[in-house]
Order: structure tokens, then C-alpha cells, then sequence
């Protein structure tokens, strides 16, 4: 077997890479909702939400769509040829990184991308990590350096942890974050606290059902949304951790994290709920086949119809260029958003960032 198809098989079979909803030896069967679960002690922002439905297997379920999990579909990904392989082959791409730390010691609302999905966020005086992953993860070496030293990030107030897949909920990252702040409160969707638990023990975990919003102090307001995906760390524990987006605002500015997620109407929720939104972070990348991917990661063009949707001030891009997750050529998502630019696909500012570059919250 050659060595990328063995790499898909080995992905495919561990359930590790995040690449599609399906469970070893199991047909694909209609969900049903037999319950639905929220946390009692966190206020539910959308009064009409009777709480995260649950399916007959004990299973999260997305609002919007039904869970395919045919194995038949993971396998057809596995043993189809790459359209772009060659193209893939000869991409010398690579994401700038800037090696500036001094926004860490500076007052101002910032945005920093520092890779993949991590975020630092400073709010209303709170600094804030999303998503933290700060090497490589199982299968896939980091691409791209790590903007600043770890042992920088200190002071951190909260940490945000959208969902249980890999590359977004990284074991020695949130140690290290916990051993450099003891104080630091997680915050994360229902049913991962056991998770976090076992690395985290002396922090407090707070675990949000979508449209719940956190306990903090009045400062800054942090609430746990849909987004469209799915959630597993190994074969048999899929959808058993709720997976989501965050909203987070202060007295003068919100801004939106979609989280992993394929395109769906709470993007325009999102920004009905809260209609003044600043920066959207939003997901670009990992989408390749699109037949496959659409349901979990969006590629460029519905990333912009996302954030139209929200009608946001700015997008940032993420999730494409610190791993190579999928078929498409790592250059070819900042290609196609820049060239949505010029038909005029983009209703607001879409800025494109280096890794470590620092963006002032609007």
C-alpha cells in the first residue's frame, strides 16, 4: 500500500484525523432524539432552546443535519485518487510567521493567530486562549513554528477548548497552560470536563450546552454556540462530547469564533443574536474532497457566505496551513479567498494574517 493511502488508512481506521462521521462495523441509521441536556446552572441565552438534543445511542446530534456515519463513505475517501496531487506536490507555500511577542505585555483588545485554530484574544482586560495547540499532532508534523515561546503565556485568563478532535484539544498544551496558570478558568461544550479533567484538575471547568452562556465576572461575557461537526478521541466515543462555536463580548466589542463547522444557518443566527460582531473567526481550510469534508469543514467560498452571514465586521481565516489534513493544496485557500475579493464576493473586510501578526479588535 502506498505510503499516503496507508496514512488514510491508518487515519481512517484510528478515527484520530477528523475526517468524516462513521463508526467501525456499523450501518448508518436514522438518529432519533429521545432527550435533550443542558448545563442547569449556566444561563440559556436563546429562550426558545430546550437544551442540546441527545439521539437513541446517547449521542450529541447537530441541530441542523443528520449524522451520516457510513462507513462505505470514509473508505471511497481512502481509495479515490487526488485530482490535485501533482499540484499538491509542487506547492512551495508556507505561512509567514511574525516573532514579536510585545503584545503580550501590552493593554489593548487584540486578536493574534498563532496556528490552526489557536487564538490569543485580549478582552475587555481578560486574555484569552482558543483552542491552544502548540506542536504537532498524531500522524502530522506542524508545518509551521509556533510564533512566540510557550513559557510566555502566562496570565491567562481563560481557556477555550471548542471540541474533543486533536487538533483542537491537545493533552501536553493544556497542561502546560494549567502548570503556567493555575487560575485559569476552561471553558468548553457539555460532557468534556471528564476529558479535561484528567489534565486540568486544580482549574475550574465550566462545560456550556449551546446558547448557554459562561459565569464570569461582568467584564467580558463568553457564550458556547452551534457550529456544524461532530466529536470523537477514539472508535466508539463519537458525538459523546458536544462540540460548538464561541461569542465573546465585552461593554463596546463582540467577536465570533465558528469553531470547526460546515456552512448551516447559525451563521446567520449567530449574527441575529448578536447583531454588532467585529471579528469572525472562521474556518477555511481541511475541506478537500468537498464531497466528503463539506459536512464538517467548509472550503472558501461557504467560509464567505458564513461570514456575510454573520455580518461581521472582519473575517480572519483559520484552520488551513499548520497541518496538512486534506487533498487540497495547502497555498490554495488564501488563493481563493483573495480572488472572492476581487468578484466582489466579500460584503465587509477580509484580512488575511500571519501567524503572530496582531489584529485590534474592532
Amino acid at each position: 500500500m502506498k505510503r499516503r493511502k496507508f496514512i488514510k488508512y491508518t487515519m481512517a481506521i484510528t478515527s484520530i484525523a477528523f475526517i468524516g462521521k462513521w463508526r467501525v462495523g456499523s450501518k448508518s441509521e436514522i438518529q432519533v432524539i429521545t432527550s435533550r441536556i443542558k448545563n442547569p446552572n449556566l444561563k440559556t441565552i436563546l429562550t426558545s432552546w430546550k437544551g442540546n438534543p441527545i439521539d437513541q445511542k446517547g449521542r450529541f446530534m447537530n441541530h441542523e443535519f443528520p449524522f451520516n456515519d457510513k462507513i462505505s463513505r470514509a473508505f471511497k475517501w481512502m481509495l479515490e485518487k487526488n485530482p490535485q496531487k501533482q499540484i499538491k506536490k509542487n506547492d512551495t507555500w508556507k505561512m509567514q510567521v511574525v516573532n514579536d511577542d510585545t503584545f503580550l505585555n501590552s493593554k489593548e483588545d487584540v486578536i493574534v493567530f498563532l496556528g490552526h485554530s489557536t487564538f490569543f484574544i485580549r478582552l475587555g482586560g481578560k486574555q484569552i486562549l482558543i483552542d491552544p495547540i502548540f506542536g504537532t499532532i498524531p500522524f502530522k508534523k506542524r508545518l509551521t513554528e509556533f510564533p512566540i515561546s510557550t513559557d510566555k503565556l502566562v496570565n491567562i485568563d481563560y481557556v477555550l477548548v471548542s471540541h474533543a478532535h486533536y487538533d483542537h484539544c491537545d493533552k501536553e498544551s493544556l497542561k502546560l497552560i494549567q502548570k503556567q496558570n493555575p487560575k485559569a478558568k476552561f471553558l468548553t461544550g457539555l460532557k468534556m470536563g471528564s476529558l479535561l479533567n484528567k489534565w486540568v484538575k486544580s482549574n475550574e471547568i465550566q462545560e456550556a450546552g449551546w446558547y448557554q452562556k459562561y459565569n464570569l465576572d461582568d467584564k467580558v461575557e463568553i457564550s458556547f454556540l452551534p457550529s456544524r461537526h461532530w466529536s470523537n478521541r477514539t472508535i466508539g466515543d463519537e458525538n459523546k462530547r458536544l462540540w460548538g462555536a464561541f461569542i465573546l463580548k465585552s461593554k463596546e466589542k463582540t467577536m465570533y469564533f465558528g469553531g470547526d463547522s460546515g456552512y448551516g444557518s447559525h451563521f446567520k443566527e449567530a449574527g441575529e443574536l448578536f447583531p454588532n460582531i467585529g471579528v469572525a473567526l472562521i474556518g477555511v481550510g481541511a475541506y478537500s474532497p468537498r464531497w466528503f469534508m463539506s459536512p464538517n469543514h467548509q472550503d472558501p467560498e461557504h467560509a464567505i457566505k458564513a461570514f456575510n452571514d454573520t455580518k461581521a465586521k472582519m473575517m480572519i481565516p483559520f484552520h488551513y496551513g499548520t497541518f496538512d489534513l486534506s487533498d487540497e493544496p495547502l497555498s490554495e485557500p488564501e488563493r481563493i479567498l483573495k480572488k472572492l475579493v476581487v468578484e466582489n464576493k466579500v460584503k465587509q473586510q477580509l484580512k488575511i494574517v500571519k501567524l503572530g501578526e496582531v489584529v485590534l479588535l474592532l
